[in-house]
Parts: structure tokens; C-alpha cells; sequence
């Protein structure tokens, strides 16, 4: 009999690529990893590992192994999911990855409602911006994914994600609401001149943006390169920058900026995604169904 434990971390391996990359999702140190998969190959009688450069490559042997451990794998967090149905109480942990905009705007409600109607129910958050969070739930790093997709973006197909939509969120111009040379912008155009702040290149938020303004006839003068839309925000309201802001972030910005609609009215679809195998555990549809109604505004 093969031990889950070995080929779990054999499939972790093609998952991460390196011993030390298992080592640290694992907690081992990488020694023991290597010792593990060792073991695994005298189990199994066939070479599972090759010596490449300073890492290891895997053999034909090692991927058929990990096709088969892949479906084992799903099936026991198919038998979880089961057992967990089976209860009468939603209990365990979820581990959430949310990326900056809504965890501002989704999260302090949605604890809320979770603390009051599942006590029993554990949540672990890490703000993460896609699209690593959606690779690290595929890996099994995380359970729920909040992700987002621009205009324009293409999001990488992963058959081993369930996606569902959460909300669709409108993408505006904000410009200082008074006191600035910005305040007199009134359309898109105008901005022509105005500093800019916006996340760094290439970036699908920086890369849609661009465009729009590409469109407008333009290039915008980005002055100020942020990740953190709270700092983009600031950098508005004292005058010094213009930024596309989302309206998920700028419910709590309404008296100190001013927004403007774009051309089209963009938009970007925000949805969660779950391992396929998982889609039935009570505790991720309890996080689904209860981020929905925060989106929604329906406590």
C-alpha cells in the first residue's frame, strides 16, 4: 500500500517545482522531503526523481504517479466534504484569500455575520493579489478565492476550480473635489495633463487602465506607482493625482473625492473560486453563500 502522505508530497512537488518550495508548504525541512520521496521510490520500485542542474526533474514514472495522486487526493477532500455534510453543525476552518478592494469593502460584514449565525466556524484570511491567489488554491494553500478580472483580462482556465460570480463592480475616474488644478476635470480627456497614480506595470489593473486612456487619446503621466489603493486615494483627495478607483472602494470616499463615469461604463467582474472537490463542503458554501449577501448588501 503507497503511503498518501509520500505521494502527496511527490504531487507538491510538481505543483511547486522545487524540494525546497514542498519543504517550506510542508513544514519539513528539505531533507526530509527528500528522504520521503526516497522512500517513495523503494515503494514503488521504479526512479521517480532525476538529478537537474541543482534541482531534480521528474520522470515519465513520477508524472503517471502524480495523475493518479491528483484524483486520489480529490477524492478524500471529496470524503471531507461528505462527512462534513453529514453534521449538523458548520464547523473547521477556511482559509480565504482576498485581494485589497474587497477585503476593505466585503470582509469586517462578512465576519460579522459569520461570527453571529456559525460560531463554530474558523476563518483564516490573507489579503493576495490574483492571480497567485487563485494559483495557491488550486496548490491547496487556500480553500475560498476572491478574485477579480478587468476588462480585457483573460483569466487562465483551471479545471480543478469551481468559479462562481460574486458581483460586477463599476471602474471610474476619481479627481480631487475641490482645491486642486484636477478638480476642474470633467470627463476622462481632461486628464490628459493631470499626474496620475496607478499600480505597477503590468499589472491587469495598470493594463486596463492604460488602455482606457489610450482610447481617451492619450498617455497618462504616472507619477505616483502604488499598490495600495487607500495610498491612491490620499494622494486624490490632496490634490496631488487622479486614479481609476473602483466603486467596492469608493463607497467610503464619496465626501472627499470626486467620481467620473468612463467611456462605457467599464466594469469588473468580481468572483470566488473553490477546489472542484470541494464545492459541496458545507463550511466553503456557508463562506460563498455569506460573502454573496455582504456583495449583494443583504445582511
Amino acid at each position: 500500500m503507497l503511503d498518501v502522505r509520500r505521494l502527496r508530497l511527490l504531487h507538491e512537488l510538481k505543483v511547486r517545482g522545487t524540494l525546497s518550495a514542498v519543504a517550506a508548504a510542508s513544514n519539513l525541512s528539505p531533507s526530509a522531503v527528500s528522504q520521503q520521496l526516497t522512500q517513495l521510490e523503494l515503494d514503488v520500485g521504479v526512479e521517480l526523481l532525476r538529478k537537474a542542474g541543482r534541482g531534480v526533474q521528474l520522470t515519465q514514472q513520477a508524472e503517471i504517479l502524480i495523475e493518479h495522486t491528483g484524483i486520489v487526493l480529490e477524492q478524500l477532500e471529496r470524503a471531507e466534504a461528505d462527512l462534513a455534510a453529514s453534521l449538523n453543525t458548520v464547523t473547521g476552518t477556511v482559509r480565504v484569500a482576498i485581494f485589497q478592494s474587497a477585503a476593505i469593502a466585503l470582509v469586517p460584514q462578512f465576519l460579522s455575520i459569520i461570527g453571529r449565525e456559525y460560531p463554530e466556524l474558523r476563518i483564516e484570511l490573507t489579503q493576495l493579489e490574483p492571480p497567485l491567489a487563485n494559483y495557491e488554491t488550486w496548490s491547496r494553500d487556500f480553500d475560498v478565492v476572491v478574485r477579480q478580472q478587468f476588462p480585457g483580462e483573460t483569466v487562465p482556465h483551471v479545471p480543478e476550480l469551481d468559479v462562481l460570480p460574486l458581483m460586477v463592480d463599476s471602474l471610474r475616474l476619481g479627481v480631487p473635489l475641490a482645491g486642486s488644478a484636477w478638480s476642474e476635470i470633467r470627463a476622462l480627456s481632461d486628464a490628459a495633463i493631470a499626474p496620475w497614480a496607478m499600480e505597477p506595470r503590468g499589472v491587469a489593473s495598470r493594463v486596463w487602465a492604460e488602455e482606457a486612456c489610450r482610447q481617451a487619446g492619450f498617455k497618462p503621466d504616472v507619477r505616483y506607482e502604488v499598490t495600495d489603493l487607500q495610498t491612491q486615494t490620499e494622494l486624490i483627495e490632496s490634490g496631488h493625482a487622479v486614479a481609476m478607483i473602483p466603486d467596492l472602494f469608493a463607497r467610503n470616499h464619496g465626501s472627499t473625492i470626486r467620481f467620473i463615469d468612463l467611456p462605457g461604463l467599464p466594469q469588473r467582474n468580481i468572483f470566488t473560486s473553490v477546489r472542484r472537490s470541494m464545492t459541496m463542503s458545507p463550511r466553503l458554501r456557508v463562506c460563498r453563500e455569506v460573502l454573496t449577501r455582504v456583495a449583494r448588501d443583504d445582511p
